[in-house]
């Protein structure tokens, strides 16, 4: 997976996309929550190398893939682990440290703490509460993350995860922070983050003359 991902980066032609904002936050190495559509997971590693690469930045802080401990989880995080993202897992089974309770002690530790909002199991590309109320309990913005590939294919799994397929045009795109308050009102926030992913996501995809793939009802 690691190898067919660097393919993919090399081979493409890859526009970078950011709000200065969030050049301004990964600058200043503020902790932050980085959010990405499970369906968009794949060039999520090129597009942290990306804006490094942009910014100058030889080094920033850590991000850290929040996953739940399952098959799949460990097999991407034995794949994004080549690119030098660290991966915690958690799960809310009874008796498990939860998944908010592992991204917590990411967030405490001053790094960065990487979501899929609509992980593991879908609905697709539609935000669950628990990010907005980990931000809002930790004071800490929510970074909007996609991209999208000329060159792709929507898999019929649930999150119809895009394959990229080598020497694509495609776009990487870093929305603008999401600040919430600590007394806010947790569903209009979970809106709104749900709001402004999909909104990023249409965007990159318009950019490549694609139709933009519609959240599940």
């Amino acid at each position: 997976m690691a190898a067919y991902i660097r393919l993919v980066q090399r081979t493409g032609r890859w526009e970078l996309r950011y709000d200065p904002a969030t050049a301004q936050l990964i600058r200043s190495r503020r902790p932050f929550i980085g959010a990405f559509w499970h369906g968009r997971m794949l060039m999520m590693t090129a597009a942290w190398q990306a804006i490094l690469a942009e910014l100058g930045l030889p080094r920033a802080l850590q991000p850290h893939v929040v996953s739940s401990d399952h098959r799949d989880g460990r097999l991407m995080a034995r794949a994004t682990r080549r690119f030098g993202l660290a991966t915690v897992f958690g799960s809310t089974r009874q008796g498990r440290v939860s998944l908010l309770r592992a991204a917590r002690r990411v967030l405490d530790d001053g790094q960065i703490a990487v979501f899929t909002p609509d992980g593991p199991r879908g609905p697709r590309m539609r935000a669950k509460a628990g990010v907005v109320r980990l931000a809002m309990a930790t004071g800490v913005p929510i970074v909007p993350v996609t991209f999208a590939a000329s060159n792709q294919r929507f898999l019929g799994s649930w999150d119809r995860f895009a394959l990229v397929l080598p020497f694509a045009r495609g776009v990487l795109a870093f929305g603008a922070p999401l600040e919430l308050q600590r007394d806010g009102d947790p569903e209009a926030a979970r809106q709104l983050l749900e709001q402004r992913l999909n909104q990023l996501t249409g965007e990159a995809d318009r950019a490549l003359g694609l139709t933009p793939l519609e959240p599940s009802e």
